[in-house]
């Protein structure tokens, strides 16, 4: 019986360091949550990094309970719910980036000829950016697909399937944000060269077409 239970803990432990192996891949791979993170650590700084990363947590969060009791599973399932969500997320991403593409065409600061550290309208508040990353996470119903293909292969046998899935996705979630909050503190660092008037046009010029971008491809693609 002890030796069952030793083995049994022993294939846990490195089902469970599989599946830390397999999130780091996954998270560390560019995509709409690290586009969205840099361009709010642009404009707000490291706060606003940080702000819109723990959005995006949160909303992985709620993908992880989801698919804990089985609605990520009922809407990968059904093809008309995900197909309005896939189009609203793709929406809301490419018109951050058409929003990013008008800053570097018509910077406000330049039409005011004031700094843009200190142009309100150039900055983004916590709750804002916390939004645009909860938003743009739970408009990508790519999340639903993963979770829902990823959290049970690593889910121990015997257990509670509702709380493993729930731990596992909470464990992403917070993975996720602790790369990406350190993501936004080193483009912070570099952020006072970045806001050079010319500098910063040409990087929001490019996030947006990169958010643009990804939204069309969330849009076009298959699941």
């Amino acid at each position: 019986m002890m030796v069952a239970g030793n083995v049994a803990e022993q294939r846990s432990m490195l089902s469970f360091l599989a599946f830390i192996g397999t999130s780091i891949i996954v998270i560390v791979t560019p995509g709409p949550d690290t586009a969205t993170t840099i361009r709010s650590t642009l404009l707000a700084g490291r706060t606003g990094g940080i702000c819109t990363a723990a959005g995006i947590a949160v909303g992985q969060t709620v993908w992880a309970l989801a698919t804990s009791v089985g609605l990520a599973a009922l809407l990968v399932a059904s093809a008309p719910l995900f197909l309005i969500i896939k189009y609203l997320g793709a929406a809301y991403l490419i018109y951050l980036g058409m929003l990013a593409l008008y800053e570097a065409l018509w910077p406000p600061e330049q039409s005011l000829g004031i700094a843009v550290g200190h142009h309100p309208h150039g900055r983004l508040s916590p709750w804002i950016a916390f939004r645009q990353g909860l938003v743009s996470d739970l408009g990508n119903p790519k999340m639903a697909v993963f979770f829902t293909s990823l959290l049970p292969q690593f889910a121990p046998t015997g257990g509670s399937t509702f709380s493993s899935l729930l731990a596992l996705g909470i464990v992403f979630a917070g993975m996720t944000f602790l790369w990406l909050a350190f993501y936004a503190a080193a483009v912070h660092k570099v952020r006072g060269a970045l806001q050079r008037p010319t500098v910063r046009r040409l990087i929001e010029g490019a996030t947006g077409m990169v958010l643009i971008a990804l939204g069309l491809r969330i849009a076009t693609e298959q699941r």
